[in-house]
């Protein structure tokens, strides 16, 4: 005889006699009113298990074999029915053969009972199971959601997967620069990086069990991925390996890869709010500091424009959106001279702005100290050398003036060049003598002398003016400038600068831009 091939649970079936619950105890009447009427000293109930016939149940005292390959061979009376044995002594008087009597159909009702319970059991199981899934990964939602640092939020998806998968191993990837790098790794090492164009990372981000050879961590047995998805694009991968079992490690279940498809989901929208959140502050700290380079360059350039005899002056500086290094000033000079500067820092920002209040005050010190003459230039080129980070200079247009001449001493370190408008209605560009200030150390500069006559115009601009765009990407170029200069040129010098403004507005079409615009200009008076 051999056992039924829909074997009963009997690891769950071992307490059925005196257990309290009504279906066991009929179970254990049933087998001792089996008992009497067979006239046996002793009864067993036998269910089918995956290696014989398991003892589940005894009526009497004498001892009966705990497990049956045949129970004709261990010398039973028996009868099978519905992956049940009940079996006794063969040798008792009073044997019989009984498959058909009322009590052999009770006996198997309850068997079938059993068996219908265990499956309700296992079901409840299920559900009890999936309910406090869900509830985890509901927790999980809150946990993460609720963390914006990047760098926390990182750590948190991986132990939240380790967690609620039971894995000894874990990999959280991020893409960065078209490739998926290591975030961070639980349990062991893990592959630096993973590239999305060969065919083992694109099974691994195809999710589920990907083959062993594709694992992006070695020495695992089993391994389970997600892709971190953000509008249909993966944007990362979280992988999971060696689920722990009570022998050790084993495969990961079907639920299981529901659970960390749903984390995954989970965490392509944390990560998502925590970058929008990262460049939120990064926006607003780029704001607060352009409103301080602001403030330092508002605080640096003149309030007014000095007044010379004979001469006509005026400045004028619009800020970008992103603030640059423009600067203009007139410094007072010994002897009734005055001098007039235009320079561009390189950069933008807060360190643009640092380096025009070091330039300001170095130049009004040095100023002093020697003239408007190469060794100024020199000496200055030293000092923001000293001073500045590296890959940072200054073009700077520096002239001085004789007002009782109209004479002029130039220095140009590498900046555009000044535009002289004669009278006669020439051009003349006073083009640079030296690089830039800051640039490297040991170089020499050369002053330029020129002279203005009465109605000659002197022009000092910023390239944020010339290179201007247009929504075309047109700039607008010296020639418009010359050319708009010219046509205003016997303006007062306030509405020579306001009519550069409108042309340069409609130019633009108001569009920002993305570096500061100044000039200076200087006018000699007719007699």
């Amino acid at each position: 005889m051999t056992p039924a091939t829909a074997a009963l649970p009997w690891r769950e079936l071992t307490t059925l006699a005196g257990s309290g619950d009504g279906e066991q105890t009929l179970v254990a009447r049933l087998l001792a009113h089996w008992r009497a009427e067979c006239g046996a000293g002793t009864a067993a109930l036998y269910l089918a298990a995956d290696d014989g016939w398991r003892l589940v149940l005894r009526d009497g005292e004498e001892p009966l074999p705990p497990l049956l390959s045949d129970p004709a061979r261990a010398g039973l009376a028996w009868v099978q029915f519905s992956g049940a044995l009940v079996a006794w002594p063969a040798d008792r008087p009073g044997e019989v053969e009984a498959p058909a009597s009322p009590l052999s159909a009770l006996l198997a009702l309850a068997a079938r009972g059993l068996r219908l319970g265990h499956e309700l059991k296992l079901r409840g199981f299920e559900a009890d199971y999936r309910g406090v899934e869900l509830e985890a990964l509901y927790d999980v939602g809150l946990a993460i959601a609720s963390t914006l640092d990047l760098d926390r939020l990182g750590e948190e998806i991986l132990l939240r997967a380790v967690s609620l998968l039971d894995a000894r191993r874990a990999a959280l990837y991020l893409q960065r620069d078209g490739v998926l790098r290591l975030d961070r790794a639980f349990g062991g090492a893990a592959a630096a990086e993973l590239d999305p164009a060969q065919e083992a990372t694109r099974r691994l981000l195809a999710g589920g069990t990907p083959p062993p050879a594709a694992s992006p961590l070695p020495g695992t047995a089993y391994l389970l991925t997600a892709p971190i998805a953000i509008e249909g694009v993966a944007r990362g991968l979280l992988a999971v390996a060696d689920k722990e079992s009570r022998h050790g490690v084993g495969p990961f279940r079907e639920t299981d890869e529901r659970t960390l498809a749903l984390l995954a989901n989970q965490a392509a929208i944390a990560l998502e709010n925590a970058h929008l959140h990262r460049q939120a502050l990064e926006k607003e700290r780029l704001e607060r500091e352009m409103e301080l380079a602001s403030e330092i360059q508002r605080g640096i350039l003149p309030r007014a424009v000095p007044a010379v005899p004979g001469f006509e002056l005026a400045g004028w500086n619009r800020p970008a959106r992103h603030v640059g290094g423009d600067y203009f000033d007139f410094l007072p000079l010994p002897g009734g001279r005055l001098a007039l500067t235009l320079g561009d820092v390189s950069g933008k920002g807060v360190a643009a702005a640092l380096l025009v209040s070091t330039l300001h005050s170095a130049l009004h010190l040095l100023v002093a100290e020697n003239g408007v003459e190469p060794r100024l230039f020199e000496r200055l080129n030293e000092h923001i050398l000293a001073a500045s980070a590296t890959n940072r200079f200054i073009t700077l247009f520096l002239a001085d003036l004789a007002p009782a001449t109209g004479e002029l001493g130039v220095l140009n370190a590498g900046h555009n060049p000044g535009l002289v408008l004669r009278a006669t209605g020439e051009l003349e560009q006073l083009v640079a003598s030296g690089l830039p200030i800051g640039l490297m150390p040991g170089v020499h500069y050369r002053r330029e002398p020129v002279r203005l006559e009465p109605g000659d115009l002197l022009c000092l601009y910023s390239d944020g003016i010339t290179e201007a765009t247009s929504p075309e990407e047109e700039e607008f170029g010296l020639d418009r400038l010359t050319a708009q200069l010219a046509r205003t040129r016997q303006e007062p010098l306030d509405e020579v600068i306001a009519a550069l403004g409108r042309e340069l507005a409609g130019f633009t079409r108001d569009a920002p831009q993305g570096d500061d615009q100044t000039i200076v200009l200087m006018r000699r008076e007719r007699a």
